[in-house]
């Protein structure tokens, strides 16, 4: 069995952000969460009433920073919040939404389906394509002193409308959008060889990794190719949909420590280690790995040797360092990165081939 939550409303095109406007048309008062790069955009979308901006939304939010996002909430007390950015942004208004009056705390909501409820109307603005978290019920957010993420699901953070307005995305730099692409791809592969996968997921995430294959490359070279932009922010769009039933697996669970342990950008983390879990677990789902091979266009019938290498210079390609050591890394620290990967249970429990924690440590030094 699988339930799929989607939005209560999508808008899709260039310009279309004015539509939170026009939506929210009665509403009194408004929080906009953004980011000091994307809180200019705040205007476009031409809100009625008051109008209060929090944008102190870092790369990779935490405990900090959703209080303070959540004591904005308290004094403005809006009808209406917007989250308008990338995936930092959008988790956290998701739970700015369900957390400032409920009397509830993280703490309490942490885990699947023990948020309360929600009073106030909920609009996500997507600024990026990678995450897809204007289309899902997840939220992340760090724990600084674990060094470890805490997961929220639950329907009631699913948004009222949701906005994919590619001009949003124009201004986004080649290298950020290589990544956060690459990130959307990973969503749709990881649910579309998942041990959890099913029929209707798998249509929305083939049509996510057809989507990457086609304009991945052409919203780098052209950051305002609106066609190759829309194809993007749909592509993560449907990965957002492939991650409420069935999730990701161990691409993002390797991931993860590289984020809160050394501060890698979280697209940026799961391009580096990409390539190496789809070769891994190529033997338990070939089928389906030549599917992703040949939509990324990276050749037919490969060995699992030359899948790593297809897909690590498929990513190269796009700009993407590829070296862990070169965005920072220490072999000293891939044991630990390691260790708490592989604890990751929630996500490694979906990998369709059983990893070992020694089966991490060797990906992180290939990927050294």
């Amino acid at each position: 069995m699988i339930t799929i939550h989607q939005p209560r409303r999508l808008v899709v095109g260039a310009g279309n952000i004015s539509q939170v406007g026009t939506w929210a048309a009665e509403v009194a008062s408004t929080l906009v969460i953004a980011t000091p790069i994307t809180s200019g955009f705040a205007e476009r979308l031409q809100l009625p009433g008051k109008l209060t901006l929090f944008d102190a939304i870092p790369g990779e939010p935490d405990i900090a920073t959703l209080d303070a996002a959540l004591d904005a909430a308290r004094k403005a007390r809006p009808d209406l919040i917007v989250g308008l950015g990338g995936g930092s942004v959008m988790d956290v208004a998701k739970l700015v939404a369900v957390l400032w009056d409920s009397g509830q705390s993280l703490a309490v909501v942490a885990g699947p389906n023990r948020v309360a409820g929600r009073n106030v109307r909920l609009a996500q603005v997507a600024t990026t394509a990678g995450t897809g978290s204007e289309a899902g019920i997840r939220s992340l957010i760090t724990d600084p002193g674990k060094g470890s993420k805490i997961a929220v699901e639950s329907p009631h953070m699913i948004a009222d409308l949701a906005v994919l307005d590619p001009e949003l995305t124009y201004s986004v730099p080649p290298a950020v959008t290589a990544a956060t692409g690459v990130d959307a791809m990973a969503h749709c592969v990881e649910a579309f060889t998942n041990r959890k996968s099913h029929p209707m997921i798998d249509g929305f995430a083939r049509m996510g990794f057809n989507l990457v294959g086609k304009y991945l490359a052409r919203a780098v070279r052209d950051g305002e190719d609106t066609e190759a932009r829309e194809g993007m922010m749909l592509a993560s769009y449907y990965g957002g949909i492939c991650l409420g039933p069935v999730n990701t697996a161990a691409g993002h669970a390797i991931s993860y420590p590289l984020g809160t342990l050394l501060h890698l950008p979280h697209g940026l983390a799961n391009a580096i280690i990409f390539p190496h879990v789809l070769a891994f677990n190529q033997p338990v789902v070939s089928a389906k790995t030549a599917e992703v091979a040949d939509a990324l266009g990276l050749g037919q019938g490969l060995s699992q040797r030359d899948l790593l290498s297809a897909a690590r210079d498929f990513c190269a390609g796009l700009g993407i360092e590829m070296s862990l050591a070169a965005n920072g890394a220490k072999g000293a620290d891939l044991p630990r990165f390691a260790a708490d990967a592989h604890s990751i249970r929630r996500l490694m429990d979906n990998n369709p081939a059983d990893m070992s924690e020694a089966d991490v440590l060797e990906i992180y030094r290939a990927a050294f």
